[in-house]
């Protein structure tokens, strides 16, 4: 299609200069001030601020997955906020081995197609657009494979729409496919980056640009089952149809994390995903995902022992009105156990005790959860009332004396808004009374109610007993999140998990115990591993039992590489279940100093906030910075077991050792309208005294240093001999940055 002579398009492509680390998609439009066409020089000092590149409104992405290959259909919306008609420079990374099939500009309503061109002269005005504006944002293209075209006009005052489509082939890797949109190109441009005029005008505390809103939708069609399905980046809404479809969906504002999503592709009874990540000369990372098929689930769900213990003293009696709805603690209470009792199967076993000052039993034994015993279960639950004291220990042990020596899974729920105040009161005295009562396989999950428990006998007894605590506060809906995890835990499908990898060696795996895996969830372990050699065609075992029987499974072609680049969201992930373990290890055993000063560690190096560590943000006049040395807070906080810094304390350090997703607050510390602490690929950088400083940087290190001027012609010869530099050196003019044992130093 020809295009009008008031709108001008040229598209062309630029080829890859050997960048091999992952190649990114999200398109950015660098502006210059046109009020004529042909553009002609605009007079200086020029009358407003003008961006570097213009932000980005809205992005949509509708993608299509057919076995391997992905067509991705993208509509980008960008602003322009000034009073000016602008002509701009569309970028957009292409992903490897992708063709691009169509790309449109919408202009007055109209949809115009343009045409595919040469490749030589978009290189050409790449180099040209970054050192005429010196800007490092630009630098995270350099060496990619890119899709450029000129845009003419973009009205003041208004959006511009674009559309892009492309096809790729997505890569499998031990049975993990992966897809990704990398939304943060182009974030040092428009997102988080200092915005500064091409005259040079403005300070580098302009308010950052706002990164609007990201949604897409995610069709994926497998030629087997799909399995483990999951996203790092994003809350991902996934509904299957049927065993081999599925389609994901995910929104967000404000979020420039690269989108990124994994599907395993297997017909096993327990499909398995693995993804890797290994820089050179260390130690890998892993992450590896078990889940059950749907159809299997229904057919060898394992029969199990359920006791339900509820608190039933008078601070129950307490109103409790969060989540839209009126009532006490005790109602809430009463309407998650009559949900846990309509979840259990025929198969079941269970029995409810309630305690107050003593504790009171449904039945002397457990009871078969049929019709006739759920009709009885939900009576007695109906029944409760609040009144007298809290009696912990008693109760603990009577019930833990309902477990038999059988083979069912064995679970205790046990449910407290308070602290023991009848009978036995010391918390270690407690833990020691029940650790006395043997019980094998049992699971105890622990939930407290309010700020007035205490988390140090709570969290311990279930950890000693292959279980979790979890806290409900007074902002949170009691019987939506005790009824959520009754949902959860209903149908256990394979008990007593052992995970052999073989020949590799791995340690540091989180969670510690793998223990069982439920119907429709999905079992995820990270770890570390180390190996001299390329591991290739691994074998890796699964053992369990269902029932009596003990079952079997395994998965071969399974690769541990010595250097896997795609996969960088994994050591932050490990690191944070890490610090998360830690934690639980300084709140239950109490601190040392070798705890304390890995958890430092590993905060400043990833970027994790941890009770040992802030960052002290400071907005000068000239500058914003941010310090990085460790700030510890109160001891009595840190090992606090009760109140609401108690609870708080627990509840981050679960959360932290069950993280999933990579995105977190500490990404975005925001002083001045400037981002003072950014996160590029495995690394975390602070802004100190306007310096990008790495977090492996030590003053005290005695490592070699290497000093570059910013753009200068080192500068750029670094940058091509080394193109993963790139994604480092555009975070400023000035970085700090451990790279391949060595300090780079670029100054203005």
């Amino acid at each position: 299609m020809k295009f009008r002579s008031l709108f001008s398009l040229l598209a062309v492509f630029v080829l890859s200069i050997g960048f091999t680390a992952v190649v990114r998609a999200q398109g950015v439009i660098v502006p210059i001030i046109c009020d004529v066409r042909p553009c002609r020089p605009v007079p200086r000092p020029r009358p407003i601020p003008l961006p570097n590149a213009l932000p980005v409104k809205s992005i949509e992405l509708d993608t299509r997955i057919d076995g391997q290959v992905a067509t991705t259909h993208v509509t980008q919306v960008f602003r322009n906020d000034t009073p000016y008609t602008l002509e701009g420079t569309y970028f957009f990374p292409i992903p490897e081995s992708a063709s691009i099939s169509e790309f449109a500009i919408w202009e007055n309503g109209k949809k115009l197609v343009g045409e595919v061109r040469t490749r030589e002269e978009a290189r050409r005005i790449y180099d040209e657009i970054v050192r005429r504006q010196r800007d490092p944002g630009l630098l995270e293209y350099a060496g990619k494979d890119l899709f450029q075209a000129s845009i003419f006009p973009i009205p003041p005052n208004s959006d511009k729409k674009l559309e892009l489509t492309y096809t790729q082939v997505l890569k499998a890797e031990s049975g993990t496919v992966s897809y990704r949109y990398p939304l943060g190109t182009g974030r040092n441009v428009w997102g988080n980056q200092p915005i500064r005029a091409l005259d040079d005008r403005v300070g580098p505390n302009r308010p950052v640009q706002q990164f609007g809103t990201v949604s897409g939708r995610i069709e994926i069609k497998g030629r087997e089952a799909l399995r483990n399905i999951y996203s790092p980046s994003h809350q991902i809404d996934v509904k299957k149809r049927g065993e081999s479809a599925a389609t994901v969906s995910f929104e967000a504002k404000g979020n420039d994390t690269d989108f990124q999503l994994f599907y395993g592709l297997s017909s096993n009874d327990f499909g398995m995903s693995l993804m890797t990540y290994r820089e050179a000369g260390k130690d890998g990372y892993f992450m590896l995902q078990l889940s059950p098929k749907d159809e299997l689930a229904e057919r060898t769900i394992v029969n199990k022992d359920v006791v339900f213990v509820v608190d039933t003293s008078g601070s129950m009696a307490e109103n409790a009105s969060a989540g839209g709805k009126t009532g006490t603690k005790l109602d809430k209470a009463k309407n998650a156990l009559l949900f846990g009792i309509q979840t259990l199967r025929e198969g079941d076993r269970f029995n409810v005790i309630n305690f107050a000052g003593e504790e009171h039993l449904m039945e002397g034994g457990l009871i078969a959860a049929n019709s006739d015993g759920k009709r009885r279960g939900e009576e007695f639950v109906k029944r409760l009332t609040p009144n007298g004291g809290t009696n912990i220990n008693d109760t603990l042990r009577a019930s833990l004396r309902q477990f038999d020596s059988s083979d069912r899974p064995k679970m205790l729920v046990f449910l407290t808004d308070g602290l023991p105040t009848v009978g036995e009161r010391n918390v270690a005295k407690i833990i020691s009374n029940a650790a006395e009562i043997k019980v094998s396989g049992l699971r105890m999950f622990n939930f407290g109610v309010g700020y007035d428990v205490n988390t140090t006998l709570l969290d311990k007894l279930a950890s000693e007993n292959g279980g979790t605590a979890d806290y409900v506060e007074p902002s949170e809906d009691l019987e939506v999140k005790v009824s959520n995890f009754f949902a959860k835990v209903s149908s256990p499908v394979l008990t007593d998990l052992e995970l052999d990898f073989g020949g590799v060696q791995t340690d540091f795996l989180y969670p510690r115990k793998v223990s069982d895996l439920f119907k429709g969830t999905q079992l995820s372990v990270i770890g570390r591993y180390r190996n001299v050699n390329d591991l290739k065609n691994v074998v890796i075992r699964l053992r369990g039992k269902s029932g009596k029987d003990s079952r079997s499974f395994e998965y071969r072609n399974i690769d541990f590489p010595l250097r896997a680049e795609e996969n960088d969201f994994l050591p932050r992930l490990w690191a944070t279940r890490r610090v998360g373990w830690l934690i639980e290890q300084v709140r239950t055993n109490g601190e040392n100093k070798e705890l304390r000063d890995e958890i430092v560690d590993l905060g400043t190096r990833y970027g994790i906030v941890t009770p040992y560590t802030s960052y002290l943000a400071t907005d000068g006049s000239e500058r914003s910075d941010v310090r990085r040395q460790p700030v510890p807070m109160a001891k009595s906080r840190i090992l606090d077991s009760t109140g609401q810094s108690a609870v708080m304390a627990s509840k981050d350090s679960k959360s932290k050792q069950e993280a999933l997703r990579t995105t977190s607050d500490e990404d975005g510390f925001v002083v001045g309208g400037v981002k003072v602490v950014k996160q590029a690929g495995v690394k975390t950088f602070y802004l100190e005294n306007g310096v990008w400083v790495d977090g492996e940087f030590k003053e005290t290190g005695k490592l070699p240093e290497v000093r570059f001027k910013f753009m200068s012609s080192e500068y750029f010869e670094l940058l091509s001999s080394d193109k993963e530099l790139a994604q480092y050196l555009s975070l400023g003019e000035e970085v700090t940055l451990v790279w391949k044992g060595k300090v780079y130093r670029i100054t203005k």
